[in-house]
């Protein structure tokens, strides 16, 4: 088997190490624009990366500079390989579609804009015809937080309430935000300022970003986090589980105070995207997010996922809660953070089931729609991520 892993960010290289370890595997090509995210993931990835799952030598890993602007090259790319991971911005993941489609690849990629996701739907009987597999947003959330609120509906008999709480944080936050980055500063703020998508009463709804904030708690050292809408963690569940749930929703948990603070910033017209002409056109929001980039970009210190799904309805007459909670840290001997691990494992293990045949449907299709979900959750757990389940009365 031979994988592309698209995008040589923290994300994909700690996808491509994933995937290199994986039996069966035999080549990693791990594919950029900039030749410093090659040399650096060289660098790492031979430093990290002797040995395969029990004892085996790893794939060889590949690093190539591409352009993904380039379009009427990634065919020919893309028909190299048995599967595709996009670790790069979702504005590419539309074409990256077409092109994994025309060249008959299995592709993944991290998702994070529903926009973009309905567009590569539309592409799903074609995908169909040629045989190919495609699944968007098979990170964090979207992704896992996803697939384990669908795993939750299908063991549980009837269905009231779904709640996903995942946040990416600094171990140890330091004032004004409490935040560092773990991502794209463009995606963090589109996040926040596109509506957020739920079921309310059975029926779908939209609600503005930073709004509608809770108290939710987690064990020490965390204690009482705060919650609030942002727009894209639950991707299309909305839609695939509105027939069986009354209520949906999706919520980001930060430290308290940082929903007021971002708030703040866009009712002042921080994140605008309207031109201001000061002694210079300006953009707001471009500006703000060149701060944002520049202040909370911090190497000093390590990071945190927390993650909560809810699932409550009735089991066998009786009313209960089904729970998955994870809490992830920065691993110390892969050098691989917290949202690394997270999103780049899981992508990872749903390109390994494509690229393995484990997965059985074709065309473009929501992972709660692809994925067997029992082995998802198996795959996940054997790659480290720690994912504790319980069922409570409800």
């Amino acid at each position: 088997m031979k994988a592309l892993v698209i995008g040589a960010g923290g994300m994909g290289r700690a996808a491509a190490w994933d995937l290199a370890r994986q039996p069966g595997m035999e080549v990693v090509r791990l594919i950029d624009r900039s030749m410093d995210k090659l040399v650096s993931a060289e660098r790492e990835l031979g430093k990290v990366l002797v040995t395969g799952t029990h004892g085996n030598p790893p794939a060889r890993v590949e690093t190539e500079p591409f352009d993904l602007d380039d379009t009427g090259s990634q065919v020919d790319l893309l028909r190299e390989f048995d599967v595709a991971i996009s670790a790069a911005d979702y504005r590419y993941n539309a074409a990256l579609t077409r092109s994994a489609i025309e060249a008959k690849t299995h592709l993944c990629d991290l998702g994070g804009n529903l926009a973009v996701v309905h567009q590569q739907l539309k592409l799903h009987e074609e995908a169909r015809r040629r045989g190919i597999t495609v699944v968007p947003d098979c990170g964090l959330a979207p992704g896992l937080a996803c697939q384990l609120a669908a795993l939750g509906v299908q063991r549980l008999d009837t269905v009231d309430t779904v709640r996903l709480r995942v946040g990416g944080l600094p171990a140890h936050p330091q004032p004004p935000l409490g935040y560092k980055l773990v991502f794209s500063v463009r995606g963090l703020t589109n996040e926040y300022l596109e509506p957020a998508e739920i079921v309310r009463n059975g029926q779908l709804a939209v609600v503005p970003s930073l709004e509608d904030v809770e108290t939710i708690r987690f064990p020490p050292p965390f204690g009482a986090m705060e919650a609030f809408n942002t727009s894209g963690g639950a991707s299309t569940l909305t839609r695939t589980l509105r027939s069986k749930v009354r209520h949906l929703d999706y919520k980001t948990v930060r430290y308290p105070g940082h929903c007021a603070f971002f708030a703040a910033l866009r009712d002042l017209g921080f994140l605008s995207e309207q031109t201001f002409d000061a002694a210079m056109p300006i953009v707001p929001r471009e500006f703000t997010e060149r701060l944002l980039e520049r202040s909370l970009f911090d190497e000093t210190d390590t990071d945190v996922v927390l993650m909560r799904v809810e699932v409550t309805g009735t089991q066998r007459g009786k009313s209960v809660r089904q729970i998955f909670e994870m809490i992830d840290v920065h691993d110390p001997k892969t050098g691989h953070s917290a949202m690394a691990r997270t999103t780049g494992y899981s992508a990872a293990a749903v390109a390994y089931m494509l690229a393995a045949g484990a997965i059985s449907q074709r065309g473009v299709l929501p992972g709660e729609h692809a994925l067997p979900l029992e082995e998802y959750l198996g795959a996940v757990r054997a790659r480290g991520l720690d994912i504790a389940e319980r069922t409570e009365p409800g």
